[in-house]
């Protein structure tokens, strides 16, 4: 199994990971983790643990990780955009069909204001993004 293992072993946190150097060459031949730095996926932020320096292979081992990893996320979160458009449109069914009057008196005002919002923050965006395609064409007048 050890020669099976990887050099590194990054353990998710909220904002990041620890990471860890992959150890099987000891005399028990167990298998130990010792942990040389923390990053931070947000800000890109690498620290080294203790007194540790860490090396130009650790450092792209790191940063190779923190590319995948934010790739990852991103494709997480537009996935769950997507999933959410698929439950309003089940929410949208089961009210047409399935709800009754106590279960709609119960979240019809909450899914209001947060359709609103939502609408609210989508058509200010498309202005936005409709506004600077429009910046980059010449538009006559003054």
């Amino acid at each position: 199994m050890a020669g099976d293992l990887p050099d590194f072993y990054f353990r998710i946190r909220e904002n990041g990971a620890a990471v860890f150097r992959v150890d099987t060459e000891n005399r028990q031949r167990r298998i130990e983790l010792d942990q040389i730095a923390v990053v931070n996926v947000k800000n890109g932020e690498i620290k080294p643990q203790g007194d540790r320096e860490l090396s130009a292979d650790d450092l792209q081992v790191i940063r190779e990780w923190l590319d995948e990893r934010r790739g990852l996320l991103a494709r997480r979160d537009i996935d769950d955009i997507h999933r959410a458009v698929d439950h309003l449109n089940l929410t949208t069914q089961w009210a047409q069909s399935k709800a009754t009057e106590a279960q709609l008196d119960e979240v019809t005002d909450t899914l209001l204001l947060a359709m609103h919002d939502l609408r609210s923050v989508l058509v200010r965006k498309k202005s936005e993004r409709l506004l600077a395609s429009q910046g980059d064409k010449p538009t006559g007048g003054s």
